[in-house]
């Protein structure tokens, strides 16, 4: 069964796919963080704004593979026309599996995980987003999109130029600096025009 915090239609808000309508699946747990408030201090990402402790979300609970798929696409508004889905955490890949792909393909979903890149992927995923955070060891090296929340300590966004991926992002850390995180990325863009700036267009429209 999986664990489920939260499932609801949307538009993606950040990255290569800001805008696009996406069913989004976060799963409950993270392997870097408990989710607890009363926790955050051992937390290896300490800046995470995510709540995905628990299954009290909309359509959260424990669900079969089938059943997921079931309940996902039913939230697709037109059966017909590209099915998204955009599997989030915490961490996705502590519980995506080629079960629920497999599931998810009968109802011709294109599958993107957003992922710590610290656990493997399963192969039939569509689009592999890889936000990198310090002080983890990072296996997923390769994919469609990189995402740097920056800055971010001693993370140096050089170190990950020779990955295989196919775009490049910084994103300014949400934290009472913003403003100054969000030159810093526009500065380092501007610089470095491998990278492009991702910025979380649903804070900025209040999108759900």
């Amino acid at each position: 069964m999986y664990k489920i915090k939260e499932i609801y239609f949307t538009l993606q808000g950040e990255g290569f796919h800001a805008g696009r309508p996406a069913v989004f699946c976060r799963f409950s747990g993270c392997n870097l963080w408990s989710g607890r408030e009363e926790d955050r201090h051992k937390a290896i990402c300490q800046f995470c704004d995510t709540d995905f402790w628990g299954m009290d979300g909309i359509e959260g609970g424990k669900y079969a593979a089938a059943s997921l798929a079931e309940k996902i696409a039913e939230l697709w508004p037109n059966k017909q026309v590209n099915p998204f889905v955009v599997f989030t955490g915490g961490e996705p890949l502590l519980q995506l599996d080629d079960s629920l792909i497999q599931e998810l393909k009968k109802h011709h979903f294109e599958i993107a995980v957003e992922t710590n890149g610290t656990l493997e992927a399963p192969s039939q995923i569509d689009w592999i987003c890889v936000s990198p955070k310090e002080g983890t060891d990072i296996i997923v090296k390769q994919g469609h999109e990189l995402k740097l929340v920056y800055p971010q300590g001693a993370m140096n966004p050089e170190d990950f130029m020779s990955w295989d991926f196919k775009h490049f992002y910084l994103q300014p850390m949400d934290s009472p600096e913003i403003d100054f995180n969000t030159q810093s990325c526009i500065d380092y863009c501007k610089s470095n025009p491998q990278w492009k700036l991702s910025v979380q267009m649903h804070k900025v429209l209040n999108i759900p």
